[in-house]
């Protein structure tokens, strides 16, 4: 078999792992988006007749003066609404949210991969592991761990069937508050096996745009004051990280006005922590904004050679494997390590206008 069906093969088999944890339930046995009271879960609740083979989905939404956010658990936890007086900010896709494909909308969450591996595996202790891009935690569904006014915990534990594709044993808490136009989103990864764990995270918001906007870098952070950029591009061969060819990214008072041709090869991705904070303006004034102070890397992505209606601000903590990358899981850019016990936390902010 030639090396590109083999590739095919490894992606499709972990495509079909993960839908099946979807379709079947993740975690132990348990109910996924649980909100019956002794689940301790209180809030805003609203059900919905959308995915999953027409199975009722439970979706939490947070509210604060004129700003809404909503999250549906089943749907890989992913936020399916942000907005400001009924006007949405998300970018949502209903062909793809009501599917179980994987979501390329809203607010998914990357674990615990960001990015394609190195021919769609992960090689841990000699073994390798199918997973696809962007990992698994987008494609299952999570459980409700709390919930009430002012923020959600979600929680997501592993199977027998994930650990098909990720062989570690962990305990993943995404808890999201809301306060005014600020949503603050925070992950909690604690490693529950005996053995060291790897992984990264990462967030992949999806924002409607209108058709011409600015893209801001860094605005009011003091340590920030570059007048350019380095970024990388994804091989589109590989779809590794053409590390090798950096190139340079020209500022005019901290931004670039968006092009028709911007993404026409791929996501521009910025590592080395040069980006801590990326945000839109429209007509000079914030339109969206979303910081991440101490992430290594950012991605800046939307549809390439097309005019799509979105762009992607994607804050990472890991990424995909360089071009011609065949090490271990430990040995990738960016990856996190935990001992048997072990938490990481992280988190990031997005804010709605000024």
């Amino acid at each position: 078999m030639k090396k590109a069906q083999i590739k095919k093969s490894v992606s499709a088999l972990a495509m079909a792992a993960v839908i099946a944890v979807s379709l079947f339930g993740y975690g132990c046995g348990a109910k996924s988006a649980s909100t019956s009271s002794d689940a301790g879960v209180s809030g805003d609740f609203t059900g919905t007749a959308k995915g999953f083979g027409g199975d009722v989905s439970v979706t939490l939404t947070l509210t604060d003066g004129e700003y809404a956010f909503t999250v549906t658990p089943e749907k890989g936890g992913m936020a399916t609404s942000f907005t400001k007086n009924g006007d949405e900010y998300l970018w949502l896709r209903d062909k793809n949210f009501e599917s179980t494909d994987r979501p390329r909308c809203g607010i998914p969450i990357l674990f615990p991969n960001c990015g394609k591996p190195d021919d769609g595996v992960h090689h841990f202790n000699g073994a390798a592991y199918p997973i696809e891009v962007h990992g698994l935690a987008d494609l299952v569904p999570w459980q409700v761990k709390s919930a009430d006014d002012t923020a959600i915990e979600l929680t997501l534990t592993p199977n027998g069937l994930t650990k098909f594709v990720y062989p570690f044993d962990f305990a993943f808490t995404v808890t999201q508050e809301l306060s005014g136009r600020t949503l603050t989103i925070t992950w909690n990864v604690e490693n529950t096996g005996d053995d060291d764990m790897y992984f990264s995270v990462g967030g992949h918001p999806a924002f409607m745009i209108p058709e011409q906007y600015d893209i801001v870098f860094n605005k009011g952070l003091e340590n920030h004051t570059e007048t350019e950029l380095e970024y990388i591009l994804i091989d589109p061969e590989t779809a590794g990280v053409d590390a090798a060819h950096p190139r340079k990214l020209k500022l005019q008072d901290g931004r670039i006005p968006y092009t028709r041709t911007l993404f026409d090869e791929d996501a521009l991705i910025f590592d080395n922590t040069q980006v801590e904070r990326v945000g839109v303006e429209v007509d000079g004034k914030p339109y969206v904004t979303l910081t991440c102070k101490g992430f290594p890397s950012v991605g800046v992505w939307s549809k390439p050679k097309a005019d799509a209606p979105f762009v992607c601000l994607e804050p990472w903590i890991g990424r995909c494997d360089n071009v011609g990358f065949d090490g271990e899981l430990k040995d990738k850019y960016g990856e996190q390590h935990l001992k048997a016990g072990e938490t990481f936390q992280a988190g990031y902010t997005i804010t709605i206008g000024e």
